[in-house]
């Protein structure tokens, strides 16, 4: 496991860590670490299916208009015997 030094907080804010893990009974340091792995720890899984299904389900998607594909584009002709390109 890897130490970090956190230098310079604002008095009120580590006062606010120590409120915040107070009501979760725990130390602040273990707060802090639990603040920490859910601001960088980000989702996988059947956490990012939800969430996806929350954002995207339903009316709350969107639509979007789908490009013509009405002809291919030509084939590239090589009956040329141009072999001075090369």
């Amino acid at each position: 496991m890897a130490n970090l030094t956190i230098r310079n907080i604002d008095d009120s804010v580590k006062e606010r860590l120590r409120l915040r893990a107070a009501m979760h009974g725990h130390s602040m340091e273990e707060e802090a670490r639990v603040i920490l792995k859910r601001a960088v720890g980000g989702l996988n899984g059947p956490g990012l299916w939800k969430l996806s299904r929350q954002l995207f389900d339903g009316d709350q998607g969107i639509s979007l208009a789908l490009p013509s594909r009405d002809a291919d584009r030509p084939a590239p002709d090589f009956s040329g015997d141009d072999t001075s390109a090369r």
